[in-house]
């Protein structure tokens, strides 16, 4: 019997019917080039994106030193205008999305832009080297050695290191978890929290969400192995998996700051984040999941309109508000 896939909320499926081939699934290893020129196109439009949202911001490219024997690391920092100085701010580091096949730091910093405005914190988005060509573990090195020299260098960025909170959405919120996990083996800096929004945790592909989107919404089953197989070759599904490639392979989430995951109930990566979830409170750790009914992948940036997504966006700047006022 083919698995069913549970109902979209009705404003967003009406979104996602009017957005045709901008949502469309079953993104192919030969789409891959196609969508970096749709998405470079993309950026060129966005390049006119207001990064200092109207003066209340700096905004600058760094390059800083990358993990050892390979390329240094972009940053772009956001700081706001209106520092007093010896201000130690909140940082949000951002990682962006993409299926670990597209993208740079500029996609998906609006989001964390409109945080940083709302809680008067620097916004760091780093950018890291893209699968295929740069195959697991270019992609989570480049993002730890940028969140090292971030904190290590704080102060110079007006923020505080003990007030870190790590940010990204579907491959980035993958690449955060990974980096949680990294940071804790590794004893580096420890972020003051995680924001894992529709994370891409689990390479394996064969939860029931992921054979109930088969075909159906942006980021379905196809999409999801493109974007696995991409950065594991012919590990991906297999027992030798890292957890610092798909988390959901972690035999411990035990010493793991707090978290703050969300997934529609409509999405491919549903299953696997709530048992990411539910594995942390097992482990003693705290976590606060919510599970967006009728949600597909990415629903808020395709209908910012609706009311679930007004409803996710309150809630993910609520987490933030509480996190950052425990230190």
């Amino acid at each position: 019997m083919e698995p069913v896939p549970p109902p979209f909320d009705p404003e967003l499926a009406t979104a996602l019917e009017e957005a045709g081939d901008l949502a469309r699934p079953g993104l192919t290893p030969e789409d891959i080039a196609a969508a970096r020129r749709d998405g470079d196109a993309a950026s060129e439009l966005s390049a006119a994106l207001d990064l200092t949202l109207g003066g209340a911001f700096e905004a600058a490219d760094l390059t800083v030193p990358g993990p050892p024997g390979a390329p240094a690391v972009s940053l772009l920092v956001c700081r706001p205008t209106a520092a007093a100085p010896g201000t130690a701010r909140p940082v949000l580091y951002h990682v962006h999305g993409g299926g670990m096949v597209l993208g740079n730091n500029r996609l998906g910093v609006n989001t964390a832009l409109d945080w940083a405005q709302e809680l008067d914190a620097v916004v760091v988005s780093v950018e890291y080297r893209l699968a295929p060509e740069h195959p697991h573990p270019a992609p989570v090195e480049d993002v730890y050695a940028g969140l090292v020299w971030t904190a290590g260098h704080a102060a110079r960025l007006g923020g505080d290191r003990q007030r870190i909170v790590l940010v990204g959405a579907s491959a980035g919120g993958g690449l955060a978890a990974a980096l949680a996990l990294l940071l804790r083996d590794r004893r580096g800096p420890r972020p003051l929290a995680q924001m894992l929004l529709s994370p891409m945790l689990d390479d394996r592909n064969d939860t029931p969400s992921a054979h109930q989107m088969a075909g159906v919404g942006p980021w379905d089953r196809t999409a999801n192995e493109t974007g696995w197989s991409a950065l594991l070759g012919e590990r991906r599904g297999g027992p030798h998996v890292s957890p610092y490639a798909a988390p959901a392979r972690a035999g411990d989430l035990a010493g793991l700051p707090p978290a703050f995951l969300d997934v529609g109930s409509a999405e491919t990566f549903r299953d696997e984040v709530v048992a990411y979830a539910s594995r942390l409170w097992q482990a003693g750790g705290a976590a606060e999941l919510h599970v967006w009914p009728g949600g597909f992948h990415g629903f808020d940036g395709l209908a910012p309109g609706a009311a679930l997504s007004r409803s996710a966006r309150t809630a993910r700047l609520d987490w933030l508000r509480r996190v950052l006022a425990t230190r």
